[in-house]
């Protein structure tokens, strides 16, 4: 099975967002948690308890397909005792792979699920503190369908105006004034948008995100000490 995970090298991050700034500003990022501009969200509310803290995330209506299936997964159990597995400070945390629960230190992680996959409900921005859905790769999977289990939060702050002038180009993107100033002033990734579904956004906790992505972690990016979850319906 293929890897599901961000395919975004490291590489073409430090192209678009430059050595010294974007992807390595998380001391600048804002600690409260500000609603998303431009969004329609729904009701359902979903907790994250995890051993470095609690997040708490509203899912979108707007994406129904995707907050089914995980309102779907909280209810049955499934994401109990997976592993954040995959952390990059600036960037994101990612979780919810079923094999991360009986991982032994060091053990690859990436490749698990329940077996199916989400077909693509991309249009939300990747705002700090947006919950997103991992994939495959485009190679492997051009209708960019989500993972079914998988997914990342992102951490990353605000985003410096040449690099995201220099995303919005390369990438032929178009984001209203809102939008624009909510990357500027509290942060996310950009150079994500248009090629993988958010589906929901942290209301409260985005400093356990912080403390998440900042975990010592092996050179896979998996944090040398165990990250567990559990997600339950609050709402």
């Amino acid at each position: 099975m293929k890897k599901i995970i961000l395919f975004f090298s490291l590489a073409q991050m430090l192209v678009l967002f430059g050595c010294s700034g974007g992807a390595n500003n998380e001391q600048s990022a804002a600690t409260g948690a500000a609603p998303a501009p431009v969004q329609t969200v729904g009701e359902s509310m979903v907790l994250i308890e995890t051993t470095l803290g609690n997040i708490k995330v509203k899912l979108y209506d707007s994406t129904p397909q995707h907050r089914d299936n995980f309102l779907k997964l909280a209810k049955e159990g499934y994401l109990d005792g997976t592993l954040f597995h995959r952390v990059i400070p600036g960037f994101m945390v990612q979780g919810g792979d079923p094999d991360s629960k009986t991982a032994k230190p060091g053990q690859p992680l990436g490749m698990g699920g329940p077996g199916y996959t989400i077909p693509a409900e991309i249009g939300a921005r990747h705002y700090r503190g947006a919950l997103s859905a991992a994939r495959q790769s485009d190679e492997v999977n051009p209708e960019k369908r989500s993972s079914g289990s998988q997914f990342y939060i992102v951490q990353n702050g605000p985003v410096p105006q040449a690099q995201l002038d220099q995303i919005i180009q390369a990438k032929g993107l178009q984001y209203t004034p809102e939008e624009r100033d909510y990357y500027l002033k509290v942060g996310g990734v950009p150079f994500l948008d248009g090629d993988y579904t958010v589906f929901g956004q942290v209301v409260e906790g985005l400093e356990v995100v912080d403390k998440i992505a900042n975990a010592q972690r092996d050179p896979r990016d998996r944090p040398m000490q165990d990250i567990s979850m559990k997600v339950k319906l609050i709402n």
